[in-house]
């Protein structure tokens, strides 16, 4: 299920909700009670580490490789 993010427009807290797509648009009130909010734009970062050298640009195996004559 994914995480929103919204924004009180009251107290200006910024909270966050894990419900499902189908309730994405649905109002969601802030922890304090207030109904007057808005759901923030967010961006999911995707990490990782790579393992070794790069590989070479030109490609490899027999086409492309220069093993063919």
């Amino acid at each position: 299920m994914p995480t929103y993010a919204y924004r009180c427009r009251e107290c200006t807290e910024t909270f966050e909700l894990l419900r499902p797509m189908s309730e994405s648009s649905a109002p969601a009130a802030c922890p304090e009670g207030h109904t007057d909010t808005v759901k923030l734009l967010t961006t999911v970062a995707l990490t990782g580490a790579a393992s070794g050298p790069p590989a070479p640009a030109g490609g490899g195996g027999c086409c492309g490789g220069g093993c063919c004559g």
